[in-house]
């Protein structure tokens, strides 16, 4: 049959029930949603920030004003926001630190570049402009960016280092003892061999009870005292220059595996079995401590066999030792996690097998008690023994503490630091549109759009500190305006309300921060901008998913709190 004239076939490319959004529509509604996500994190920004508390569906509470933290335990089903919870992680993952400055820098792109769309222009012109403007920007803030370690003593370079410790504890839950955390944070960092810097020997343990000023530093490895048998406490509890032996094997005796079957024609065989097995796990004992070692560690079991054996002979011994506290003990004393005794009576294969410390012992915290080995020669670490009265306040001091030991550690691998406080972001910005005003034809405006983006930084910092923020961002305009020397590290004084000089006041910040900042947010922005279609095939994706490209369910921009209405199953 002919089609009338005029009329195309139809031709079906997708599967039946695929929903497809597209056009300027669903590019705003994308743009919507990440601007949602930010106006959720918007607060927590700053010395003055709010704090977030999330309840999971299965009673968990976390507190946190951490970025990071708050993008990860969200659960965000909007598949274009999903970017920022991309690029928030991203930040933590590489600088530790401005995980807030990130989303809300992405979204406040995105928000500029949305009158823009409205109005019909072309997405990739935006980008186009965007991604100038950001190698600007990065190029500006290397320029502002001063070496604090060039042509100072060692002392001096601590004090500095405890400067951007405090910047980054300003903002977190345990501001009011930055001063002491800022100490114990450069002391852990610096006991690392300053050519890795690996932060995997740097443990953070949390025991409930007691004040923030009971937490303490411990050089060397500490961990829990794992779970013990009878004859535990006969076990001395302190050694000078021991000897360790670390083992991933089984110290105690087990029953048969399913289906295990022992045939037998003579009765009396059955004790001769009985005996075998008591003379291997004698056996295993006898030759650890043949070994010479003192502390015998292991990652499985040590049963109560085994715990009294060692106690008759001296021998302290701990077994579920945890993965990664084992890791850090072999690391720091050089003993090797041995598979099997066998051999290691001999002199030459104890020697290798073996590590040492300069002293072990067995200390009461609070309520726990740790084992703490001190005065390790092979490799430098610490751990950082925190004290608090709630389990989500040590959760909260601990990311806290984990901002700061990052931004330490870049500071030690890059000393190149920028005044905080929105001094950089508003000097960036200034420096934009003077540089737009030379740009003929559209991307003028994109730019300008950029700058602006900038400002949202010291204006929600502002806004945060309880502030006029319009008054506030006037006075740094009119301070950046003028282009003295010290103008470009002006930044907002979240005490007074007003404007001071935020560099000669120590608030700092690596200047890492801030271009990686720049860099994902402005990539970030691009990649939402540059999709142009959504398309949803609901036989290939989970029922939360379906709700996401719709637009989500609950709170806006498709995203839900753990815990309110439907989880992610």
């Amino acid at each position: 049959m002919a089609l009338p004239f005029g009329m195309q076939p139809q031709i079906i490319l997708l599967k039946e029930g695929t929903d497809t959004s597209q056009g300027k529509a669903q590019l705003i509604s994308n743009i919507g949603a990440c601007m949602a996500v930010a106006d959720v994190v918007r607060t927590t920004l700053g010395p003055r920030g709010m704090d977030k508390l999330i309840h999971s569906e299965r009673g968990g509470v976390t507190i946190s004003n951490d970025g990071a933290t708050i993008m990860k335990t969200l659960d965000i089903v909007h598949p274009a926001a999903k970017v920022l919870v991309d690029i928030s992680l991203s930040q933590d993952a590489e600088v530790g630190d401005g995980t807030t400055t990130v989303v809300l820098l992405a979204a406040e792109f995105l928000r500029e570049a949305r009158a823009f769309v409205e109005e019909g222009v072309h997405p990739r012109l935006i980008m186009r402009a965007y991604r100038e403007a950001a190698e600007l920007a990065t190029a500006r803030v290397r320029e502002l960016s001063v070496d604090i370690a060039e042509g100072r003593d060692e002392a001096e370079r601590r004090r500095l280092l405890e400067r951007c410790a405090q910047t980054s504890l300003n903002s977190k839950l345990v501001s009011g003892e930055r001063d002491f955390f800022a100490r114990m944070v450069v002391d852990a960092v610096s006991a690392l061999d300053p050519a890795l810097l690996d932060l995997r020997l740097l443990g953070v343990k949390k025991v409930q009870g007691g004040a923030l000023r009971d937490s303490f530093l411990v050089d060397g490895v500490a961990f829990k005292k794992t779970f013990s048998y009878a004859g535990f406490e006969m076990q001395p509890k302190s050694y000078e220059q021991p000897k360790i032996l670390l083992l991933n094997l089984e110290l105690e005796l087990k029953s048969e595996k399913e289906n295990a079957e022992v045939r037998l024609e003579d009765p009396s065989q059955y004790q001769s079995i009985v005996d075998a097995e008591w003379n291997i796990i004698y056996d295993k004992l006898a030759k650890c401590v043949a070994s010479g070692a003192q502390i015998v560690l292991s990652r499985l079991a040590i049963g109560d066999l085994a715990t009294q054996y060692f106690a008759d002979r001296d021998v302290f011994c701990a077994g579920r030792v945890s993965d990664e506290d084992l890791r850090r003990v072999a690391e720091a004393t050089g003993a090797a996690v041995q598979t099997t005794v066998n051999g290691l009576e001999e002199p030459a294969a104890a020697a290798r097998a073996l590590g040492a410390c300069a002293r072990f012992e067995e200390r009461q915290v609070g309520a726990e008690r740790y084992n703490l080995f001190t005065g390790c020669p092979r490799a430098r670490t610490a751990t950082i023994v925190l004290r608090g009265g709630s389990e989500q306040f040590l959760d909260e001091a601990d990311r806290s503490l984990h901002d700061a030991v990052m931004i330490v550690r870049r500071a030690m691998k890059s000393p190149r630091v920028v005044a905080g406080g929105g001094a950089v972001d508003m000097e960036v910005s200034r420096a934009l549109r003077e540089h737009a005003r030379a740009i003929p034809g559209k991307a003028q405006l994109f730019i300008n759009a950029f700058a602006r983006a900038l400002e949202v930084i010291p204006r929600q910092l502002a806004a945060n500190s309880g502030f006029d923020a319009t008054d506030v961002l006037n006075q740094l305009r009119q301070r950046h305006a003028a282009r003295d020397g010290a103008g470009a590290r002006v930044g907002i004084d979240v005490s007074t309300g007003g404007v001071c000089d935020t560099f000669a006041a120590f608030v700092w910040e690596p200047s890492l921060v801030k271009l990686n900042a720049i860099a994902s947010a402005t990539e970030a922005a691009c990649l939402v901008l540059s999709v142009d279609e959504t398309i949803r095939n609901p036989r290939s994706e989970a029922p939360d998913a379906a709700a996401a490209a719709a637009g989500g369910r609950g709170m806006p921009g498709g995203m839900r709190g753990r815990g309110r209405g439907r989880g992610r199953r």
